[in-house]
């Protein structure tokens, strides 16, 4: 299914559970949306069997869980290989991501937690080892992330972004 394929109910579910999913019912959608918490718990039963939901996170204060050393190694792969070392990356003790990219030589960016340098030694080694050329080191002082903007919220955003359209088509 693509973006196209989503309807409001789709997205409000999709925004819901970006910005907070363990703390989100289903029942709570549904009122937001006016329709039934079944209605919503099928549409996530199907964005999950679509693969468009892909899982459900915690977030991690890596500093305050004892791993002060928060990294992302860039990477060169050859790009025969870099889909099948960027899987083996995910395998390394330490890795918590790792990142394709699609352009450029150093194309796998790779994040690693540890406790100390001997651990981030350990775990660069180990990615050395799987054949991924390490050409930047670059310490973590922070990390913010947010949810997609471009899925509705609620019934209210469905109605605005609706009026939006609307008025936008006319002369």
């Amino acid at each position: 299914m693509t973006l196209e394929g989503l309807d409001d109910l789709d997205r409000a579910i999709l925004g819901a559970l970006q910005r907070d999913a363990r703390h989100t019912s289903s029942g709570e959608i549904a009122e937001r949306m006016d329709v039934s918490a079944s209605t919503v718990r099928k549409r996530i039963q199907r964005l999950e069997s679509e693969g468009i939901i892909t899982g459900y996170h915690a977030t991690v204060d890596y500093e305050r869980a004892g791993y002060p050393l928060y990294m992302v190694l860039i990477c060169t792969a050859p790009i025969p290989e870099r889909e099948r070392l960027a899987d083996e990356a995910l395998t390394v003790a330490g890795v918590v991501d790792v990142r394709e990219i699609a352009t450029g030589t150093e194309n796998v960016l790779v994040t690693v937690v540890a406790a100390d340098a001997e651990e981030l030694t350990d775990s660069a080694r180990r990615l050395v080892e799987l054949g991924l050329t390490i050409g930047e080191e670059e310490l973590i002082r922070g990390d913010r992330s947010t949810p997609f903007d471009g899925f509705v919220s609620d019934a209210a955003d469905a109605a605005d972004r609706t009026e939006s359209a609307e008025s936008s088509d006319t002369p």
